[in-house]
């Protein structure tokens, strides 16, 4: 009977692979894919297009959350912008149930820092300061 129900998406985990750290995020985005076609057209007659599946093409993540600072996350990120060193890593994303219980996981493969940004600073707003991260993939899958 608790499968009838649509999971609700407040609670969920994100843990980089590379860092063997948990780390708390306001939202995640960008998992998802969209699956390009190809249009073939039949030679001789000239009334059919044939559409064929085509690569999968994935969005890149976004990760938001409250800005930290001396955060190894964000290093990591420096070092690509900086150093242009980049050391791709595999992101668990874990939605939880009410016992902190993965209800699904999916694995993202292959994640680079591509975008690291900060939102404005408001002097007649008293509201924490949220950092996006935006990392490119190769895919995920489910497990």
């Amino acid at each position: 009977m608790s499968n009838s129900y649509p999971p609700l998406g407040f609670h969920f985990l994100v843990e980089f692979g590379n860092q063997k750290d948990e780390y708390q995020f306001q939202s995640v985005s960008g998992l998802s894919f969209n699956l390009g076609t190809e249009d073939i057209t039949e030679g001789g007659e000239n009334r059919f297009v044939h559409k064929l599946p085509g690569r999968p093409r994935y969005p890149n993540l976004i990760l938001k959350r409250g800005l930290l600072v001396n955060s190894a996350l964000i290093d990591w990120c420096k070092a690509g912008s900086e150093g242009f060193s980049f050391s791709p890593t595999d992101i668990i994303i874990k939605l939880l149930n009410k016992d902190h219980e993965p209800l699904m996981t999916w694995n993202v493969i292959h994640a680079w820092p591509v975008k690291w940004s900060v939102a404005e600073f408001n002097a007649e707003e008293s509201k924490i300061v949220i950092e996006s991260l935006e990392l490119s993939y190769s895919y995920f899958k489910t497990i």
